[in-house]
């Protein structure tokens, strides 16, 4: 009859977190933490003129001149 209790170290052996689910976490926290010239980026880069508009003139006058500015009313 065997015991059917590990002790930790035992257990630890065959039972691993998710490391994906951990790796998902830390990513949430970096986006976090992003600068705000880091958002600016990823948003121009997601709509497609904005992106050209920077391989000739740079990210933050293609930000400026697609998303800065002026206010959009709904």
């Amino acid at each position: 009859f065997s015991d059917p209790f590990l002790n930790r170290r035992r257990a630890s052996d065959f039972i691993q977190g998710d490391t994906r689910l951990r790796g998902i976490t830390q990513e949430r926290m970096r986006e976090r933490s992003k600068a705000h010239y880091e958002h600016q980026r990823e948003l121009c880069e997601d709509y497609y003129p904005c992106e050209m508009y920077a391989y000739r003139h740079g990210y933050p006058a293609a930000y400026k001149h697609y998303f800065g500015g002026r206010r959009r009313t709904k």
